[in-house]
């Protein structure tokens, strides 16, 4: 492990693109990269750190990662931009390895308490983050998206989920309705959130196994989607509004949801 700041060298480690299926990935901001350095299985190639944020740098941070740089501020701005996208500290790391759905299942199996979070074409990063981040203080331990419309995991998902990508499950599943048939099977019932319509069932008794679906914000949940939803609720909202707000905004409508299923069983 070395910390000497080589400017050349640095550069030419940075330029190298990284491949879809490289299995290395960056991860910025304090939070992240602090659970990610705690991840036992990772494996963590290089932290660039800026001076400013030099004391965290531990006795077992040193023993974990092969390089470690401590930068001008100047260099992580022309590197990065400014701190506001990585709050002075990058670490370059091996991907996690997802289980798959049947393993999430499998796991479930004795439970008689546990909620999902399913997103029915959710792309936007800092939601999905945002939504993880939600999952790890409400003991929700898994997120299922689709792999033809949701995001891979992205140092931008992985900086709003502050730190809960660590902990909280992101499954890839090739067909959401066979999913949902799948937890159904499983024991779950499955209760579609619609953030778009306040005037539907806001009777907000979760069961206590649940597959809790969401849709994108505008768009909703898909038709096929709903089809195999138990129940689609809604979340009641102050009806004497001075102006229209049409909805809430995703991350914070599932953060409700999710707090309603703690409060009630945990």
């Amino acid at each position: 492990m070395s910390s000497k700041y080589d400017k050349t060298i640095f550069m030419k480690f940075f330029k190298k693109k990284k491949t879809k299926n490289s299995g290395i990935t960056e991860i910025y901001g304090l939070h992240s990269v602090i659970a990610a350095l705690n991840n036992t299985n990772r494996k963590h190639q290089k932290l660039a750190i800026s001076q400013t944020h030099k004391s965290i740098i531990t006795r077992k941070i040193k023993q974990n990662v092969k390089e470690i740089l401590v930068l001008p501020n100047k260099e992580m701005f022309k590197l990065y931009g400014g701190e506001n996208t990585h709050q002075g500290i990058v670490l370059t790391t091996s991907s996690l390895i997802q289980p798959d759905l049947d393993v999430i299942l499998d796991e479930s199996i004795n439970k008689k308490i546990e909620v999902v979070v399913m997103l029915d074409q959710v792309t936007d990063p800092n939601n999905i983050g945002s939504i993880m981040r939600s999952c790890i203080l409400f003991n929700c331990k898994s997120v299922i998206v689709s792999k033809d419309n949701a995001p891979d995991i992205t140092p931008s998902i992985a900086k709003a989920a502050s730190g809960a990508l660590e902990v909280v499950n992101y499954v890839k599943v090739t067909n959401l309705s066979n999913a949902i048939r799948k937890f159904k099977k499983n024991n779950f019932w499955v209760y579609g959130l619609d953030i778009n319509n306040n005037n539907l069932d806001n009777n907000f008794d979760i069961p206590k196994k649940c597959l809790l679906v969401l849709g994108a914000e505008g768009k909703g949940l898909r038709k096929l989607t709903k089809k195999e939803c138990d129940r689609i609720i809604s979340i009641p909202m102050n009806p004497n509004l001075i102006f229209q707000i049409d909805s809430l905004n995703i991350s914070n409508a599932c953060s409700i949801a999710l707090y309603e299923h703690f409060k009630k069983y945990n």
